[in-house]
C-alpha cells in the first residue's frame, strides 16, 4: 500500500471469483486465463476472507462472478451462507442448465435464497458465445434480475431491436449494455459523440440521462417500456487523489477482489489489499450522481 484507505460508505464492492471454472469461452472474458491452473483455488479460504471483509465492512455489496457461480450450487451455497443479510448480493451467471442440473434446481437454489440474493446479473449477448438456458426461464426467476449484454468490437448494429424486443415481453426484465471495459480509458469514459453505442442507441430507444462517478458511468434510455442502460467503466478500480480538506493523500478504493484462493486483492490489476490498512479505511459519500436527467 501506497497511501492510507478512503472508499465509499457502506465500503468498496467486494467481488468473489469462484473457486470453480466455466465452460463459456467468452473472447473479451479477462478471467479465463486464471481457471486455467486451479492449483490452489480453495473455498475454505475464500470463505475466510468473506468474514474478515464482513467485519470490517458489514454493508458492503458482494457479487460473485468467475467462472460461473450457479454451475456448483452447492460451493455457492456455503459461500452464501458466510454473508448476512446486511449485504447485499449480486450473481453474475449465464443461468446455467446441463444433464446434471435442471431449471428446476436452479430455480429450487434461487428461491431458497432470494432473501439474500439482490439481483442476478444474466449475460445474454447478442453474438452467440455460450449455450444459453431457453429465455423461459428468466420469466420464472423469484428474484430480480437484469440482462447483461457486452457489445464487443463489431457488434451487429441491425440486431439492437430485434435483441431487444427479444426480452421487452418478459416481465421484470432491464437490459444493460456494457461497454469492452478493457478499451475504457479517462479519456472516452464519458465521451459521447465519437461514441458508436451510445448513438445507435439514441437511434432506437428514448434517451433519459447520465449518471456516472470517477469510474463509471451510465446512460439510460427507455424502450418502449423497458429500463435500458449502457454501462462504462475503468478497467481498474483505485483513484489516487490528495484531500484538499486534510491534504492526505488517499488510495480511493471502489472494488475490492476476493480471488479463487481466498487471496484479497485491492484492484482488477493485480494489487493486493493491505487488509490490516482497511481496517482503519476512511468514508466519503459515493460519488456516483445523477449529471443529467431529461423527461
Amino acid at each position: 500500500m501506497t497511501h492510507p484507505y478512503k472508499t465509499r460508505e457502506g465500503g468498496a464492492t467486494v467481488t468473489i471469483f469462484v473457486p470453480y471454472d466455466c465452460k463459456n469461452h467468452c473472447p473479451f472474458c479477462i478471467n479465463k486465463e486464471e481457471y486455467a491452473d486451479m492449483t490452489g483455488f480453495s473455498l475454505e479460504k475464500i470463505c475466510q476472507s468473506i468474514r474478515r471483509m464482513d467485519a470490517i465492512t458489514p454493508r458492503c455489496d458482494f457479487v460473485f462472478t468467475g467462472g460461473e457461480p450457479l454451475s456448483d450450487l452447492g460451493a455457492l451455497q456455503v459461500m452464501l451462507d458466510e454473508i448476512p443479510t446486511t449485504h447485499k448480493v449480486y450473481i453474475n451467471t449465464t443461468l446455467p442448465v446441463s444433464e446434471h442440473q435442471s431449471e428446476e434446481d436452479v430455480l429450487a437454489f434461487l428461491e431458497r435464497n432470494k432473501h439474500k440474493i439482490t439481483c442476478v446479473n444474466v449475460s445474454r449477448h447478442m453474438q452467440k458465445y455460450v449455450v444459453e438456458s431457453n429465455d423461459g426461464l428468466l420469466a420464472k426467476l423469484p428474484v430480480r434480475f437484469r440482462v447483461n449484454c457486452v457489445l464487443y468490437q463489431d457488434y451487429p448494429a441491425k440486431d439492437l431491436v430485434p435483441y431487444l424486443d427479444r426480452f421487452r415481453q418478459i416481465p421484470g426484465a432491464s437490459i444493460q449494455f456494457r461497454f469492452d471495459y478493457t478499451a475504457t480509458t479517462p479519456e472516452n469514459l464519458y465521451e459521447e459523440d465519437q461514441d458508436k453505442i451510445l448513438q445507435d442507441l439514441k437511434q432506437i430507444a428514448r434517451y433519459t440521462g447520465l449518471d456516472g462517478c470517477r469510474m463509471r458511468c451510465g446512460f439510460h434510455f427507455d424502450y418502449q417500456g423497458m429500463e435500458l442502460t449502457y454501462h462504462k467503466t475503468l478497467p481498474y478500480s483505485t483513484i489516487v487523489e490528495t484531500d484538499a480538506a486534510d491534504g492526505v493523500t488517499y488510495d480511493i478504493l471502489y472494488d475490492i477482489l476476493i480471488k479463487q484462493n481466498g487471496d484479497i486483492h485491492s484492484d482488477w490489476t493485480g494489487v493486493l489489499l493491505d487488509v490490516d490498512a482497511y481496517e482503519k479505511v476512511v468514508y466519503e459519500p459515493y460519488d456516483l450522481r445523477w449529471l443529467a436527467k431529461i423527461a
